[in-house]
Parts: structure tokens; C-alpha cells; sequence
């Protein structure tokens, strides 16, 4: 480690630098530090920052790595300082942060850290964000002779904002369990990854997101033994902030091919988010994925509309039992009395009686008739493999690919992928 007393050492450019109350007590980081930077690193405490950056020196370095901890809440002005001072002579800044306040993060975000990285440092993590700030700028999209028009629509305006490489937007997909239990989640994440693993050899994979917009109860990184990162909270209290960058700092990622926005690290009020929010959000990932799946919360919020009208392909999941009757026909009445599309749903039969159980057929037909409704997909009962896939963070194609449940939710991806491509035409 090159030490921050001189900056200027002719054997070693200072590149970079870390900037915290003690950089001792942020050992993986020294360690990543070295890894990636080799000498063309040093080290500076807060005070020291700023009356570094008033140095001629100061305007080769590359980028800071601003490391704090619960300790360092009291100094949230000095270090708002810091990021500003940054700023001003274009220094990229990464900000490491452990057991802090999301309110204490939020506001340090805000003021202009270009990316957030978990103290402790997941493998490799500290070397992903340094070349993310190294990656050149996307040039931005904007229409021929178009002009700026503070009046034009919200969603119009977003449009125009978010950027992507995408030529095209993806196909979205909402999962709806009209009863705790009833399979919801289990469908999304499997079927995501179907959606991926199912394509044939030759082809390339489509690009697949989960969204889990239960604030409060998702479980979608547990499903896929993803950790849940405090980027989730601060996409989610600021959007209108939100870009291509933000975006992509906040998914997790499952093998490398399914990426996932999982459910805040606290239970949030589900209020924290409003329809232009959860607009921005679809928005965004519909231009960097060909299938964006989102895994709704049972409870119905002002924006459960915003998800309605999004998407493609609504599933309510159901059982076949008295609660998910009175709740569909519940869901129904609401939806109807609001002129909303309530033929949008496709009702999905979770556990559903075998072929040759014809008292249980004769039940699913009645309840059918009873509620007006059609039941477009009936599910296998999976058993204890479901439990177990769940429990041990994996998809049933990668612990139980003969599981009845695998693979009806393997034909329904090859479905929803012809859906797709007649989309991309």
C-alpha cells in the first residue's frame, strides 16, 4: 500500500485513494485495494481529504473509495463535503458502507457517490465497481428534432430518460397469490429461470429479470440464496433519480444469467412507493431485459394498478380451497367496479388434482362455474422437493428436474417464449 504522506511518489502514481476515520478497521478492503490497484493507491483520513483536494495532485486520481461505518453517522456533513469536493474535480467516488442507516446512505447517495458497495466486500465486488466507472458512458437516445417539454406525460418523460441498449422493450409478467401459500413465488423464480435454461443450444438466452415488489414479506432472494443489498432501499426512495446505473447497482444475479431485484433488507410500508415509482421501475428493466417478472403482494396498493395495466401476462394464483374462492371473487368485484381489466388474469390452479382424481377434476369445474371464471393452468402438488428447492436456495431444473411441478413450469416457459418472440416482431 502506498502511503497517502506521498501522494506524488515518482515509482508510483497515485491513482486512487481510500478515504475513511481509520482505514485499519476496513481490512478487506486494503487487501481488494492492493489487489486491483497494485501500488497507485494511498490512503487519507477525512480531514486530510479535504485539504488534499485543494492539491494540484489531486486531479490525477481516478476515483476515491469512501469507507465508513455506524460510527461515522456524526459526521454526515464532513462527508457530504468530501463527495462534493470530488465531484468538482470529476473523481469518481465508491462508496463502502457497513451497518449504516439507510437514511445515513440515502442522503450520502444523493449528494453524489457513483457506487455503493457492502462492507463486508463480496468476492470481487470492489473490482466490478472500479470497472463500471472505468466503462465509457452509454451516448444518450433522444428522437430527431425532439425538444424538452416540461409538460410532456410521465411516462413519456421517462421514457425519454432511461437509457439502454435494448432496441426493443420485454415482455412483462406479474405472479399474484390471491392466498398466502398458494405458490407465487415458487412460480416466479422458476420460471424465470426456465425461461432461460429452457432455449435450445444454439439460441441465445434471453435476458431475464425478477422484480419482487413485496416490501415486505418477498421472498425471492431467498428462494435464490441472494443476499438483499441496502441499494434496493435507495432505488426505491428516489426514482426519480433513478438510471441505467443505479439500476443495475441494485440487482443481484443468480448464476451470472437470472438477475434479481429482491425485496428490501427491513419491511417497508408498502406506501413507500407510489405508481409513478413502480412505473420508472418496469420501465427501466423492460429496456435492459427481454422478460421482466414480478412477484405482487397479495395486499392490493394504489399501485397495484400501475402493475395491472404493465403487464403482458397477469397470473392469479389460486388453491383449490374456500379462501382462494371468496378472494378471487373479492379480486374480481374490486377490479370490475373500477373498470379495471380484470380479463387481463389468467388464474393459475396451484396443486391441482391428478388426471385420474375425477372428484377432484369435478370440484375444479365447479369452482370454475361458481366464480365465472376460467382456470387456465393447473400445477402438480410438487411435495417436499418444492420445500427443499426453496429452503436450499436453488430452482427445481437444478435439484429435482423430474418433479411434476419442474416441468409443467418448463411448458409453460416454452409458451411465454413464443410469446416473446411474436413480441420482438
Amino acid at each position: 500500500m502506498t502511503s497517502s504522506d506521498n501522494p506524488t511518489a515518482e515509482a508510483s502514481p497515485i491513482l486512487a485513494c481510500t478515504i475513511s476515520r481509520d482505514v485499519q478497521n476496513f481490512d478487506l478492503l486494503i487487501e481488494d485495494m492492493e489487489a486491483v490497484m497494485g501500488e497507485a493507491w494511498g490512503d487519507l483520513g477525512f480531514a486530510d481529504a479535504l485539504a488534499f483536494f485543494q492539491q494540484p495532485d489531486a486531479s490525477s486520481l481516478e476515483f476515491v473509495a469512501i469507507a465508513i461505518d455506524r460510527n461515522d453517522e456524526d459526521n454526515l456533513v464532513l462527508l457530504g463535503d468530501i463527495i462534493s469536493s470530488a465531484k468538482r474535480l470529476g473523481i469518481k467516488i465508491i462508496l463502502i458502507a457497513e451497518e449504516v442507516t439507510p437514511a445515513a446512505l440515502h442522503q450520502l447517495l444523493r449528494q453524489g457517490a457513483d457506487e455503493f458497495v457492502p462492507y463486508p466486500l463480496p468476492e470481487n465486488e470492489l473490482q466490478a465497481a472500479i470497472e463500471r466507472l472505468r466503462a465509457p458512458a452509454p451516448m444518450p437516445e433522444t428522437p430527431d428534432g425532439a425538444a424538452e417539454d416540461a409538460d410532456e406525460s410521465d411516462t413519456e418523460s421517462i421514457s425519454r430518460t432511461l437509457k439502454s441498449a435494448h432496441d426493443r422493450e420485454g415482455v412483462v409478467i406479474a405472479v399474484h397469490a390471491l392466498a398466502g401459500g398458494t405458490g407465487a413465488t415458487t412460480l416466479v423464480t422458476n420460471l424465470g429461470w426456465e425461461l432461460i435454461a429452457g432455449v435450445k443450444k444454439k439460441e441465445t438466452p434471453p435476458r431475464v429479470c425478477i422484480i419482487d415488489l413485496d416490501l415486505q414479506f418477498g421472498s425471492v432472494s431467498t428462494y435464490l440464496d441472494l443476499p438483499r443489498r441496502d441499494a434496493v432501499y435507495e432505488l426505491l426512495s428516489d426514482t426519480e433519480a433513478l438510471d441505467d446505473d443505479l439500476f443495475t447497482q441494485a440487482l443481484m444475479s443468480y448464476k451470472d444469467k437470472l438477475h434479481v431485484l429482491t425485496a428490501p433488507k427491513e419491511m417497508l410500508p408498502l406506501d413507500l412507493v407510489g405508481s409513478e415509482d413502480i412505473l420508472r421501475i418496469i420501465t427501466i428493466a423492460r429496456r435492459h431485459f427481454d422478460y421482466v417478472l414480478i412477484d405482487v403482494p397479495r395486499t392490493l396498493v394504489q399501485w397495484s394498478e400501475t402493475v395491472l395495466n404493465a403487464a403482458h401476462v397477469y397470473f392469479a394464483m389460486l388453491e383449490l380451497d374456500m379462501r382462494s374462492a371468496q378472494n378471487a371473487l373479492r379480486l374480481k368485484r374490486a377490479l370490475q367496479s373500477e373498470d379495471l381489466p380484470f380479463e387481463k388474469l389468467r388464474f393459475v390452479l396451484n396443486r391441482a388434482p391428478k388426471f385420474t382424481d375425477l372428484s377432484g377434476k369435478s370440484r375444479v369445474k365447479r369452482m370454475a362455474d361458481s366464480l365465472d371464471i376460467s382456470i387456465d393452468l393447473q400445477m402438480p402438488d410438487g411435495g417436499k422437493q418444492v420445500t427443499q428447492a426453496g429452503d436450499h436456495g436453488t430452482p427445481l431444473a437444478e435439484s429435482a428436474a423430474k418433479n411434476p411441478l419442474r416441468k409443467e413450469i418448463a411448458k409453460l416457459a416454452a409458451s411465454l417464449h413464443e410469446l416473446g418472440q411474436s413480441e420482438a416482431d
